[in-house]
């Protein structure tokens, strides 16, 4: 891509305003990187956690599906309203109230010290993996094509930028980037939607879409993104990603009280609302337009190439980088929080100037951990969106499987939330490298979506079967539950907001169905 003056211009600008904000915070709001001193309002929490989903794969990999798919990529936005009601409905109301900083630490509460122990390793294996290892991947390579240099330089640099002002500013500074970033990525792309159907309307050069490019829902003749693939293999991944998964909730674990963590989830519901709309579409208009030059995976590209003026291909390089950056960072500090507060503390006792200390050195480690890790995924063969979704869709099972049943069912015993994390957790990660390696041979494991169902279903067989084998009238699992009172009780006002949401959802189901 030819990028102008203009272009660097913008791109200059933007580096420079990410610096003085990251390095402002971390100067003056320093003294809390783990959760900003439990301060944050719905507004950042909500932009906080839009902009840390809202990855290189979001705006390169949501173009691809809707090129190559259409409109049936859309059920991955349009599906999260319900996950991020379980989250801020039933989940976040008992992690407040265990008095929390980490999942891993919810387990404790629940179920002791063992699964306490397994799930802090997983928690920093699937951070170092998911948010660390594949989205400094898979962003580097695509910015390495645009901007003309290798893959690695790409990728220390993006490193680089977000552990400097991540190690200084933790928390805070994370997620005040994370609303800049997120204003910035909805921008672009907002104009870029906008520019693509103006130029789809006036322009004579249409490419006919196939029938099914409209449709939420295909028939089980779709190898990849069938009706039951996206409506049983979907809930399993979103109820880890958005209920269990650190670099996630802990947005909402850092909120001033229960009311905003709450308010702060159903805001970005909502967000998930238009983002199909300036991530998906533009990759069917693409489609339309320019299916005879291009190919899926550059569908975001061409359409910048085509379509944006000079200094708004600039806009749209600095919204790839804010995406990618705003993920990495946030992986850091998850990462930093999970090592410090729940590894370092079981060997040493640690005031508030160590842990802070400690913190920042984390973050340095893990991110030279995480571009070991984007090295490594250089030889997988697999593309990127397959990468990403592909190994959350396999360690996924078994921490959705627990976590169920640690917020909806009392009886479930610490024999059987141990036996579905260490017997369920090592063959999902045994199952994930010989899938990204594609042993024993190319082709031999099912689309993600239905593995996952396959694992989901074998291990919450395995926990029912278990607790009702070991369950006591006393146990250590069902000791510590959740008493609903009047401070921790939903309001009307946050129901109605979600009915509100399920209505618009429904009607959009129907007109797409």
């Amino acid at each position: 891509m030819l990028l102008t003056g203009v272009d660097y211009t913008v791109l200059m600008v933007y580096i420079i305003a990410l610096f003085v904000l990251g390095f402002y915070l971390g100067k003056n709001k320093g003294h809390d990187i783990f959760l900003g001193g439990r301060s944050l309002r719905w507004w950042q929490i909500g932009f906080s956690m839009f902009s840390a989903n809202a990855g290189p794969m979001m705006l390169i990999g949501m173009s691809s599906l809707g090129f190559s798919h259409g409109v049936v990529g859309a059920n991955f936005e349009w599906l999260a309203w319900i996950f991020l009601l379980l989250l801020a409905m039933f989940f976040l109301p008992r992690y407040l109230s265990a008095g929390i900083s980490t999942i891993p630490q919810y387990l404790l509460h629940r179920f002791g010290k063992s699964a306490y122990n397994f799930l802090v390793i997983y928690s920093l294996v699937s951070i170092l993996v998911i948010w660390l290892g594949c989205a400094l991947y898979a962003g580097g390579l695509v910015i390495s094509q645009v901007l003309g240099c290798q893959l690695m330089y790409a990728v220390a640099l993006i490193a680089l930028i977000a552990t400097s002002y991540t190690a200084v500013g933790g928390f805070r500074a994370v997620v005040r980037t994370g609303i800049f970033q997120s204003i910035i990525i909805i921008l672009s792309s907002l104009i870029l939607t906008i520019l693509a159907f103006r130029r789809m309307t006036t322009s004579g050069v249409q490419h006919h879409l196939p029938p099914d490019f409209w449709k939420l829902l295909h028939g089980n003749n779709d190898p990849e993104y069938s009706w039951a693939a996206i409506l049983m293999g979907y809930p399993v991944v979103a109820i880890y990603y958005w209920c269990a998964d650190q670099t996630i909730v802990q947005k909402l674990l850092g909120a001033k009280d229960l009311r905003e963590g709450q308010y702060g989830a159903l805001f970005i519901a909502v967000l998930k609302i238009i983002t199909p709309f300036i991530f998906l579409l533009p990759g069917i208009i693409c489609f339309i337009l320019f299916s005879d030059i291009t190919t899926a995976d550059n569908a975001y590209i061409t359409l910048v190439k085509q379509l944006m003026p000079d200094g708004f291909r600039g806009l749209c390089i600095a919204a790839l980088i804010a995406a990618l950056i705003d993920t990495v960072s946030s992986g850091l500090n998850s990462f930093s929080t999970v090592f410090t507060l729940d590894v370092v503390a079981q060997f040493r006792a640690t005031d508030e100037k160590s842990r802070v200390r400690t913190g920042r050195w984390v973050t340095v480690l893990a991110s030279l951990l995480a571009m070991g890790m984007a090295a490594i995924f250089m030889y997988s063969g697999k593309g990127l969106f397959e990468i990403t979704q592909g190994m959350v869709s396999i360690l996924a099972p078994p921490l959705s499987v627990v976590f169920l049943a640690a917020i909806f069912w009392k009886r479930t015993t610490s024999t059987a939330v141990l036996t579905v994390l260490y017997g369920g957790g090592s063959i999902c990660l045994l199952l994930g490298i010989c899938y990204l390696l594609n042993y024993p041979y190319k082709g031999f494991w099912p689309h993600f979506l239905l593995l996952s169902v396959y694992l989901f279903i074998g291990l919450a067989i395995l926990i029912v079967i278990v607790t009702l084998l070991t369950a006591k009238p006393h146990t250590a699992g069902s000791a510590p539950v959740f008493t609903e009172t009047g401070e921790n009780r939903p309001s009307r006002k946050i129901w109605a907001g979600w009915a509100i949401l399920a209505a618009v959802m429904l009607i959009i189901y129907f007109l797409l169905k």
